[in-house]
Parts: structure tokens; C-alpha cells; sequence
């Protein structure tokens, strides 16, 4: 079976998924086309004419599949290229333009948000990394649509399109037994680490609030606050290293190897965020010993028993960080995460592909 792999943000997580799953499926032969994550209102609605220009004699190719992300223009590429629309067509949803948190100084990406629509009524088979993901990207398209004019009866397709979607989640890499349990002898319980996008959406104000006020109670921790930093950054984490000097182990972007043992390393991995549709950041963490304290919204309500949960709120973060730091017995054992690694997802994924 010949696959085109196409990729027109190749954001970090989207790059781990393609070589993933290029892996753990090594039956098929696979043709990859993916553009790096920048110049993003360009990217997403330019993307076909940059293939078309670069990649002529590729996409001229037959193929058996395409499987783009939401963030190809999936309807215009084929009709740049007719064959391709012949094709079985499949689209990955990492994440929705519907659903992402707006800042007071972004113009609502009107245009992103329609290329994912019209992405996903160009495919066959539509696939969500989480059912968060699917319900936010309906209702959100919904919503979005009634306000356009001519008030289009979107609904009845909408509803059908979720009808026919369907859900697999990102996998992550297949832990031995042996590797997580040496993980969690290295742990450091009063580690705290912070693994995210240094961004708004990722909501860091709340995150560094609670600190503070843990912090001057008086409650031991250490913080890792490692994740991917941009050219800008909120003002709340230059205020953070400053406030919070003496309990920091590492700050910024780390090497892999470093990484990793910083993730061995972590006794509790927050989030905090306003934006999230899977959170690998946070899985990952898990897999190897960390608790994972997420906020009781967006995805995390399907993948986290209440016990891994806060509500939400500054308060909420506040009382679980303080009853895990300062008393040993009321902290949870170690989530089991076999139920996200590949093997548990590998035959779904291969069935996407073969199924006609």
C-alpha cells in the first residue's frame, strides 16, 4: 500500500505521530511531504501552492491514501490534483482552529478555521486525537457559522460529520516494565515540573500564581520548568525565575538526554492550561512515575481519573500542590499508561489505512 503523508505544520507533536506511526506500520510504503511550524496564516492557506510548486513530481505520484493533517487544505490540493481526490482521503485532527483560546490582540483566523472545515467535508474518513477535539471542532464550526451571513442550515452535515469521525488518539512510545519502575525510583516527590509551550494559551499566570503562594508558605518543592520557548514570552515566567530562584533545578529548552532524566526525575507534572486536545507533554511525563495534576477540562475529564483532577482554579491547584508536597500519604500511586502506548492502538490505526 502506497501512503502520502502530508503534513503542513509539522508542530512537534505532529512530527512525533507521522515518524511514529511511519514506524510502527513499516508494512506500508510511505511517501512524506511535511513545512516547518512558522509564518502559521500563510502556512495553513498557502500549503497546496508550496507542495505544488516544490513537490510537483510527488504529488503526481499514485497513491492509495492520502492522510493529511487538519492543517492541509485538503479540498484545494485536490483540485490542483484530480487523481488525488480518487483516492481514499483521510485527515488527522491534532487540534481545531474552533477551539483555540483567542488573545486580546489576534484577529479570529477566519481563514484557518475554514480550511479545517473544508478539510474535513473534502475527506472520506475523519479522525480526532481525542472526542474533546471532535465535539469542540462541531459545535465550534456550528456556532462559527451562524454568524456568517446567510445563516447556512449547517447543522445537518455538521451532525453528520461527527456521526462518521472517529477517535484515536496520538500514541505514545511503548514503555518496558523494567524502564518505569527505574523511573520511579529516581523520582524526586517534591519535583515539580512544567513541560509546555511557553504561551498565553498554556495559561502560565496560573501555574506561576500558585507557586508564588506556596513559596511564601513556606512549602518545600523544587521546579523544572523545561517545554519550547519562542522569541516571545509571557512576562510572567521572567518574573518567575526571579521570584522562584531558589527552588529551580532547570529552566528552558533542555537537550533530550537532559530532558529525559528531568522527566524521571518529576514527582508531580502540572498543567494549567486553557488549550489542550490530547497533552502529550503530560503523558509522557506520567509514563515515566510523575503524578499528573490537570484541570478538570477540555480533554483531560476522558483521559484522568478524578484523582489526577483539580477544578480548575488558582484555589483548587493551590490545595492539591499543597497536600501532595507536605503529605506523603495522600498522594496517588503512579498512573498506568499501557492504555496509551502503540501496541494498545496499532491495529486501529492500521485498520484506518486498509479499510476500504
Amino acid at each position: 500500500m502506497r501512503v502520502l503523508l502530508l503534513s503542513a505544520y509539522e508542530a512537534i507533536s505532529h512530527r512525533y505521530w507521522a515518524q511514529s506511526l511511519m514506524g510502527q506500520l513499516d508494512e506500508v510504503s510511505w511517501t512524506l511531504l511535511a513545512l516547518p511550524p512558522r509564518h502559521f496564516s500563510w502556512r495553513i492557506r498557502g500549503n497546496p501552492l508550496s507542495w505544488m510548486l516544490k513537490e510537483h513530481a510527488i504529488l503526481n505520484q499514485s497513491y492509495d491514501v492520502v492522510l493529511a493533517t487538519s492543517m492541509v487544505d485538503l479540498a484545494t490540493l485536490i483540485g490542483l490534483f484530480p487523481h488525488l481526490g480518487r483516492v481514499k482521503k483521510v485527515v488527522y485532527f491534532h487540534e481545531n482552529q474552533f477551539a483555540y483560546p483567542e488573545s486580546s490582540d489576534q484577529m479570529s483566523q477566519v481563514e484557518a478555521k475554514m480550511v479545517n472545515l473544508y478539510t474535513a467535508l473534502a475527506a472520506d474518513n475523519v479522525v480526532f486525537n481525542s472526542a474533546y477535539n471532535r465535539d469542540s471542532f462541531i459545535d465550534g464550526a456550528r456556532g462559527f457559522l451562524k454568524k456568517m451571513p446567510e445563516n447556512l442550515p449547517a447543522a445537518k452535515p455538521l451532525e453528520a460529520l461527527r456521526e462518521r469521525s472517529q477517535v484515536l488518539p496520538v500514541p505514545i512510545s511503548e514503555s518496558s516494565t523494567s524502564r518505569q519502575q527505574t523511573a520511579i525510583q529516581k523520582t524526586v516527590p517534591q519535583r515539580i515540573v512544567w513541560n509546555h509551550r511557553w504561551e498565553y494559551d498554556k495559561n502560565p499566570d496560573d501555574f506561576f500564581a500558585v507557586l508564588f503562594a506556596l513559596s511564601e508558605a513556606g512549602v518545600a518543592f523544587e521546579l523544572a520548568v523545561l517545554g519550547q520557548r519562542f522569541r516571545q514570552v509571557p512576562a510572567i515566567f521572567a518574573e518567575a525565575e526571579q521570584r522562584l530562584s531558589r527552588h529551580i533545578v532547570a529552566w528552558g529548552p533542555q537537550p533530550e538526554d537532559a530532558y529525559r532524566e528531568l522527566l524521571d526525575s518529576a514527582g508531580i507534572v502540572v498543567s494549567t492550561t486553557w488549550h489542550e486536545f490530547q497533552g502529550l507533554a503530560i503523558m509522557e511525563a506520567a509514563q515515566r512515575g510523575a503524578l499528573p495534576l490537570v484541570p478538570n477540562r477540555l480533554c483531560f475529564p476522558a483521559l484522568y481519573p478524578l484523582t489526577y483532577r483539580y477544578d480548575g482554579t488558582q484555589a483548587g491547584l493551590y490545595e492539591r500542590l499543597h497536600r501532595w508536597l507536605t503529605d506523603p500519604a495522600a498522594r496517588p500511586e503512579p498512573l498506568d499508561t499501557k492504555p496509551w502506548e502503540w501496541p494498545a492502538w496499532r491495529e486501529e490505526y492500521r485498520k484506518l489505512l486498509l479499510a476500504r
